[in-house]
């Protein structure tokens, strides 16, 4: 099996995997319209979706299509090595540290934002524009610098020094002044874009959650989170870095001497 037939496969797997779908054809005889009242309508390929049915994970009644139990399985199962999958790719990235901004190397692929900077739209520009990709990666930034990312073991080091390890009664007072600026700089952000959209930005900026997975998580329709994290980074980007007006110049009044000052007339 391809990557891209296997691809097509999870689509169509997680789709079902809210609720029957209504099978309809399509103007392309090589494609199928599946229609959820939960995520909307996607096309899918016939050749994959026969090939479903083919191995019992999908059957069709009265043109509606089901999940099989075998189906349920087969789907966590892709689910789980899609995510474990998942490649690696190592660039040169721009990060912001206490000295300034310098050149680094990192894992691309790691941040969902990471990729959706590599995809061009429809027109050939990139899906993101730089300002917003750097608005993202600030907001993260400050959130690990916050400590606000929960731990998923013992802080021995702090354990070292009062014996209180993070996230303890009493540990907020412990937070150096760099964290409790950053924290103030996330709310700050958050705040800006609005309770509509900040939770957004917090699962895949912070938590680095995929797109998939906030649809799943939200019931959204597919492929409805790019156009939603779209429109939150543009909205982050413009409190980050806002437009400046430019202020039209005014024309010299008068030149004066150093040592000029101008007279007060008597009305």
């Amino acid at each position: 099996m391809t990557g891209q037939s296997e691809k097509e496969d999870l689509r169509i797997l997680r789709l079902l995997s809210f609720g029957p779908a209504c099978v309809e054809d399509c103007a392309r005889a090589d494609r199928i319209r599946l229609t959820s009242q939960r995520l909307g309508t996607i096309s899918a390929s016939r050749i994959s979706f026969d090939g479903l049915l083919r191995r019992s994970l999908v059957t069709v009644s009265d043109r509606v299509a089901c999940l099989t139990p075998t189906g349920v399985s087969a789907f966590a199962r892709m689910r789980d090595e899609n995510c474990l999958g998942q490649h690696v790719e190592i660039g040169s990235a721009s990060v912001e540290l206490p000295e300034g901004r310098r050149n680094a190397l990192a894992n691309l692929s790691e941040s969902p934002l990471g990729q959706l900077a590599r995809r061009k739209a429809k027109d050939g520009k990139p899906f993101l524009e730089a300002r917003e990709f750097r608005a993202g990666e600030r907001l993260r930034a400050d959130y690990t610098r916050g400590q606000l990312l929960p731990r998923l073991g013992a802080n021995w080091s702090a354990a070292g020094t009062s014996g209180r390890p993070m996230g303890t009664p009493g540990a907020s007072a412990e937070l150096t002044d760099g964290a409790v600026a950053a924290r103030q700089r996330v709310n700050a952000a958050l705040t800006g874009v609005g309770p509509e959209l900040a939770g957004l930005l917090v699962d895949v900026c912070c938590f680095l959650k995929g797109l998939e997975t906030v649809e799943i998580e939200r019931a959204w329709p597919a492929r409805s989170a790019k156009v939603v994290l779209k429109t939150a980074l543009a909205a982050l980007a413009r409190h980050y870095e806002p437009e400046r007006k430019k202020v039209s110049g005014g024309s010299i009044l008068h030149w004066g001497a150093e040592d000029y000052r101008p007279e007060m007339s008597e009305r």
